[in-house]
């Protein structure tokens, strides 16, 4: 539909779905509290056109309404997904007839792909910086702590050295110089197990950035895709049409005609750099690690480029609308791709990883494990820290209900697995050391085995001060802090099996009160606890199997070694606050 970011404002500005901000803002830590508050509201995209210390205009909050994601692509794309998973028992195995009768979607997707266009079609090439400087970018400093200013929107495209497979994945990237920046290799992404193939081969890894370009590009960037589906061609599928591509000379890969920007240049073999903080998107700071660096040689751009940028932080921000619409169009590939898994979703509220969910066949005994493994073993799912499976007809996105009819079925014998020393995601600190932490399954399968209370009126519990709960079966908690009542946890479990008999799970948070909707529940529990250290029950060990019993207390306070919430800096929160009728005169 949008063969470039400008293509997509002038939609948005015929739609009145953005708003040009003309009044001079600072791109370190003003735009990014502007941004905030704006999607806070659910409100229009922001071009921002007198930036301080950058002639080149921002764009930000593009995508921060399912709306606006919706006007990226149409319905088109979703309607040949499902279209598409209908028809596989028609057209497999090919037979003629089946397939001209599908022909209408056959033909949609035969069109998707790239075409090269000349030099003087592509946009891209209209600028070349004599002299290479990422500071004169517009880069944003989102949270008073970053260790500077970030791309937050790169499209990073790579290519395996031998197989020349492509890859195009979004990572953020600290401006370290003018000429380098961090590139933040997540463990679990394709660009870095590219980088990964060409250190074992003692090669630099060539690399190109792109800034803006079709919308589309940044959806396929994001997007949990299986490794054999290039995101070059998911985007054009997106797009309904073929993606533009010209030569440069002096660089191996094609530069995408209508991008913003394009950064060139190699992520040298063995070179570490101190990287971060950052402000991420579980809505902490992501602390200083080494990561690789990024040597930029050349930097192309149109000649009235416009800087595309997003603010991560606690949730609901971009990412939460983006990842919506992407369950919501791979969704019926789930079980073409794992076969017995009917529903499958994330939860963006965590951070996608924390937290996924999915209903499944159980058509023998247990069955739903084997499901679960399989899960936990498929492309970005391996990083999922839990994993809730049930057999139950509910909704998976509300987490109510998804929670009760687990908890109505839940037996903590056999319902309960953890795993431990294992990956975990780069951004989850609860694992107490980096990229490593634990994992657990729970299930809840067949028929009801209890009636859920929704009310708590039983006595009082040992060291707690208030109790609430969030829905039938699982009840809210809080007491001391945890460096004032470590072992305040075990407490509950040793004393107060009768008060919580009725009640499979409780858990532990800093102060129920805080706690009053989905989003707020889900993003405070399951961003703070790790399964093998935050995880208590009674339990005994039966043929080197361990069986929990009674309530399952899950103890999701802060704790000291996590990193600091993400807070706005009082001085801009004021600021702001004196300036905001200026921005939108």
């Amino acid at each position: 539909m949008h063969e470039s970011l400008r293509s997509f404002i002038k939609t948005l500005e015929k739609e009145k779905d953005i708003i040009e901000i003309k009044a001079e803002v600072d791109p370190n830590l003003e735009v990014p509290e502007i941004h905030r508050r704006v999607i806070d509201e659910q409100g229009p995209a922001l071009l921002f056109t007198n930036v301080k210390g950058s002639s080149f205009p921002i764009v930000t909050n593009l995508f921060g309404t399912r709306r606006r994601v919706d006007l990226v692509t149409g319905p088109r794309p979703e309607e040949i997904v499902k279209k598409a998973v209908a028809a596989l028992d028609k057209i497999l195995p090919p037979k003629p007839t089946a397939l001209w009768k599908e022909r209408g979607w056959i033909l949609d997707m035969a069109k998707s792909g790239m075409k090269k266009v000349s030099k003087n079609k592509a946009p891209i090439l209209e600028r070349m910086q004599k002299n290479v400087n990422l500071k004169e970018l517009p880069a944003l400093t989102g949270w008073q702590l970053d260790g500077g200013p970030f791309l937050t929107q790169p499209l990073v495209y790579t290519e395996h050295p031998i197989t020349k497979e492509h890859n195009l994945g979004m990572y953020r990237m600290q401006i370290f110089s003018e000429n380098q920046t961090g590139m933040h290799w997540q463990i679990h992404k394709g660009g870095g197990f590219h980088h990964y193939e060409a250190e074992r081969l003692n090669q630099d890894l060539p690399v190109t950035v792109f800034l803006g370009g079709p919308p589309a590009l940044t959806l396929s960037a994001i997007a949990p895709l299986p490794e054999m589906l290039p995101e070059l061609i998911m985007t054009s599928f997106l797009m309904g049409e073929k993606l533009n591509l010209t030569e440069v000379d002096g660089h191996p890969h094609n530069l995408i005609a209508e991008a913003e920007f394009a950064l060139c240049g190699k992520v040298p073999a063995g070179v570490r750099k101190p990287e971060g903080p950052f402000g991420d998107h579980y809505g902490y700071y992501s602390w200083v690690h080494d990561f690789p660096v990024f040597n930029v040689e050349n930097v192309y751009h149109r000649k009235d480029a416009i800087f595309p940028a997003t603010v991560v932080g606690k949730p609901r921000q971009e990412d939460y609308f983006v990842g919506e619409y992407l369950q919501s169009l791979l969704s019926p590939m789930f079980p073409v791709v794992m076969p017995g898994v009917k529903e499958l979703w994330t939860y963006a509220e965590t951070g996608f990883h924390a937290l996924a969910a999915a209903r499944v066949r159980e058509s023998y005994y247990r069955e739903a494990m084997a499901h679960a493994f399989r899960i936990m073993g498929e492309g970005q799912l391996t990083l999922t820290k839990f994993l809730i499976v049930t057999n139950a007809d509910c909704s998976l996105v509300k987490f109510d209900e998804l929670l009760e009819n687990v908890l109505s079925r839940f037996n903590p014998a056999q319902d309960l697995l953890i795993i431990n020393d294992t990956s975990m995601d780069t951004l989850d600190y609860t694992g107490r050391k980096f990229n490593k932490g634990s994992k657990a399954i729970m299930t809840g399968l067949g028929e009801p085995v209890r009636d859920l209370p929704k009310v708590y009126d039983g006595e009082k519990i040992p060291g707690v001060a208030k109790v609430k709960a969030y829905c039938g079966g699982c009840l809210l908690v809080s007491g001391e802090d945890f460096i004032a009542d470590e072992e305040l946890p075990k407490v509950i479990v040793k004393e107060a099996q009768d008060q919580l008999a009725q009640w499979p799970l409780v858990i532990l948070v800093d102060d129920v009160d805080k706690i009053n909707d989905q989003t707020s529940f889900l993003w405070t529990v399951f961003t703070r606890f790790d399964p093998a250290h935050d995880i208590y029950a009674e339990a005994e060990i039966k043929h080197n199997k361990i069986q929990y019993q009674g309530p399952i207390v899950i103890d999701s306070r802060m704790k000291p070694q996590y990193p600091d919430e993400l807070i706005p800096r009082d001085d801009i929160v004021k600021l702001v606050d004196q300036r905001w009728n200026s921005y939108f005169k």
